[in-house]
Order: C-alpha cells, then sequence, then structure tokens
C-alpha cells in the first residue's frame, strides 16, 4: 500500500519508521506498510460463498455451497500457529466472510492471541446488530467495498441496491466504534465517480479510503480491458494527491491510500519533488523501506481450502496447505518461486528491469504474467514515463 495521506502531508518519517521496522504486533496501523519484519500480513479467504456476484472478484466467488473449506477447529488451529510466529495482521475476508456463521468466535480468538483481525467486506449484511458483533469480537477494522456512485456500484455488484447496503453497513460500523474505510477498485467505468466518493467520505466521517488498481485475476482477469489507461492513471493519482492534501489543510481526519500499483509511490515522490523538494529525500527512504509489492514478502494468502499462496490475487500457485503442515513453516520454507519474490530486483526483466526505482516497486507479477505469458516481464499497468524512473 502507498500511504499517500502520511507521504503528501508529512505524517510519516523514517525515524517512526525505522522505530517500528523490527515490530509486526505493535507497530500502529499505518505504518505496517514500512515494517521491515517478513513475518507477512495474511489475508484469509475464509469461505468462496458470496451474497454478491462482483464483475472484478478475483475469487470468482459466488452465492452457492463450497466443499473442502476450513473447518472451526482446523481454523483455530491455524490462528494458533499465526500467533505464534507474531503475524501482525489476519484479515477475514471471502467471498463474503460474515456468510461464515463461526467468524466471531474466530475473530475473538485471535485477538485473544494477540493478533490484529481485520475484514474485509462488501457491506451488505451489516446492521447495527452485526456490527456491535464485530465490535464485541475485537475486529479493529472493516474495509467495505464501494466502486462508485449508487449506479455505477450496483452495476458490478450486480445487485440494484447494494450500493445503500454498503452505505448502511458502514453507517452501522461507525455508530457502533468499529473503525471502517472505503475500499474503491478503479476503472475505465467508475473512475468518474471519484469525486463523489470523496464527497461521501467528507460527509459521512469515513477515516478511511484505499483506493485498489485493477489486478487481472480471477473474473478481473475478464476486466483488463476495462482497466485505466496511462493518462488516465495519471490524472486518477493528481486527483487523489490533490484531495489528500485538501482534507488534511481542512481537518478532515482520513488516511487515505492506494494499492496494487507500487508505481504510485514513484509518481509521488516526483510530486512532492516538485513541490515540496525539502522532504523528497524523506519520502524516497520511505518508499525503499517500503519496498514495493509485497506478495511473497510482507503479504501471504490462505484461501478457503487452505492453500498458501504469495498473494491472493496469485491463486494458481500453492506454496503449500495449512492442514499438512503449519502455516510458518510453509512461509519459511525454501520454495522456488518465494524465494525469488524475495529478490524480484534480480530477476525483473524489460522497463521493471530497467527502473532506477525497482527496489521502491517491482511492478505486479500478476498484471505481467496475465498480460505478457511472463512473470517478470515489465508490469503493463506501469503509466510512468522513462524520465520519471531514472533517480536524479
Amino acid at each position: 500500500m502507498i500511504g499517500c495521506t502520511k507521504l503528501l502531508c508529512g505524517t510519516a518519517t523514517v525515524s517512526e519508521a525505522i522505530k517500528y521496522s523490527g515490530l509486526n504486533r505493535d507497530i500502529p496501523p499505518e505504518l505496517l506498510q514500512f515494517s521491515a519484519k517478513n513475518r507477512p500480513l495474511v489475508v484469509w479467504n475464509m469461505t468462496n460463498r458470496c451474497n454478491l456476484r462482483c464483475k472484478h472478484c478475483y475469487i470468482e466467488a459466488e452465492d452457492r455451497g463450497y466443499e473442502n473449506e476450513l473447518t472451526t477447529e482446523e481454523a483455530k488451529a491455524f490462528i494458533a500457529d499465526l500467533s505464534q510466529m507474531k503475524a501482525p495482521v489476519l484479515l477475514f475476508s471471502g467471498g463474503e466472510p460474515l456468510i461464515r456463521k463461526d467468524i466471531f468466535e474466530l475473530g475473538r480468538l485471535a485477538a485473544d492471541s494477540g493478533l490484529r483481525p481485520v475484514i474485509s467486506s462488501n457491506g451488505t449484511l451489516i446492521d447495527n446488530e452485526v456490527a456491535r458483533k464485530i465490535k464485541e469480537a475485537g475486529f479493529q477494522y472493516v474495509g467495505i467495498s464501494i466502486d462508485g456512485a449508487p449506479a455505477t456500484h450496483d452495476e458490478f455488484r450486480n445487485k440494484k441496491g447494494a450500493f445503500a447496503e454498503a452505505l448502511r453497513g458502514i453507517r452501522a460500523c461507525l455508530d457502533n466504534g468499529v473503525k471502517t474505510g472505503i475500499r474503491f477498485t478503479v476503472n475505465k467505468y467508475n473512475k468518474a465517480d471519484l469525486p463523489e466518493i470523496f464527497e461521501i467520505i467528507e460527509r459521512e466521517g469515513i477515516p478511511r479510503f484505499c483506493m485498489y488498481h485493477l489486478v487481472y485475476a480471477g473474473r478481473g482477469l475478464e476486466m483488463a480491458g476495462m482497466d485505466t489507461n496511462t493518462e488516465e492513471k495519471r490524472s486518477i493519482l493528481e486527483l487523489v494527491s490533490r484531495k489528500t492534501i485538501e482534507l488534511h489543510e481542512k481537518g478532515v481526519e482520513v488516511e487515505i491510500l492506494t494499492t496494487d500499483n507500487h508505481a504510485d509511490g514513484i509518481y509521488l515522490l516526483n510530486y512532492i519533488k516538485n513541490n515540496m523538494p525539502e522532504r523528497a529525500s524523506e519520502i524516497g527512504q520511505l518508499l525503499e523501506m517500503h519496498g514495493g509489492c509485497s506478495a511473497g514478502t510482507k503479504f501471504a494468502n490462505v484461501d478457503p481450502r487452505g492453500n498458501v499462496h504469495p498473494c491472493q490475487f496469485w491463486q494458481d500457485y500453492t506454496v503449500g496447505n495449512v492442514r499438512e503442515r503449519p502455516f510458518s513453516e510453509i512461509w519459511l520454507s525454501d520454495d522456488p518461486l518465494m524465494i525469488k519474490l524475495r529478490e524480484k530486483d534480480k530477476h525483473i526483466t524489460g522497463k521493471c528491469g530497467d527502473c532506477n526505482y525497482k527496489t521502491y516497486c517491482g511492478g505486479c507479477r500478476i498484471r505481467a504474467q496475465a498480460v505478457t505469458g511472463d512473470l517478470w516481464a515489465a508490469d503493463p499497468a506501469c503509466y510512468l514515463s522513462d524520465d520519471e524512473i531514472r533517480m536524479d
């Protein structure tokens, strides 16, 4: 993730990042992106089942039963192992995680075990009672997907009224003291809705906004043609940067981030060089500490059947299964792809390989593979010019 608020508004410093870089469990959430430890944030897709059928779902979830998902007891053993290895965050995802009846029991166990449990949800199942249960279970954050204005969102979610239900879920979380935020996956057909999303954030007092770039995986692979082009990406980042600064200057307490395209960090660095040159050196150090794409390094995925993947978009490559070996052992194994991902700057080619900021970014390997068939090729979604990827 690229912390726009932290970088643009001077609220993250190298000294802060270094102070917490040796920690994971105790690091403030907003500084987790700078952690130097390789105990990963784990996304657990706890079920494939979902009450919606979103067009860009990377796990291709549907509203039907799925076999062979981890049982409650298997999930408890998995959580105990994550606690023992001091993983910083366990993100309960899906499908729609709130469909699983044991989510509150497992969330409470994770919180009591010293993990930081969070939820990724479509928000449609959250009312005041569910929000209260989320709070009581110890979940520290709920990210709710809103992918545009009402008509746009409902189209992407394949359900009329999905926007209203998601906004109800956000309000219920806020009313019950649960920190929540908007997850927005940007593409050609919703980019024009971004100003309205920022209006909603300010009006509703939503404390976090994360803009996701499209990753070509699952049903998202079918949407590759809907991704924004180079000029659109630049325009979007300019808008996000301007709104980040504007909201900060107005005193609106909101953390704004982007994810799944680490070229955003280089774009912001160049913006800072031109507009806040006194901060450029420190921002460069922070981005280098961040290290770009975290798949297989600071980030891991466990699917509903217990298979371990380098990230949630990498469903076609399995490192191991938590039913057969503890996650902690799988993570530290000598899997050849994981080894390469942990030194990806030595293997990436093309524009990414030639980029002077490759240790800050490294591109998205899933997008590269989807478009070119070559895992180590240039990320086709990079929108930076040749001049911008050269250091001064």
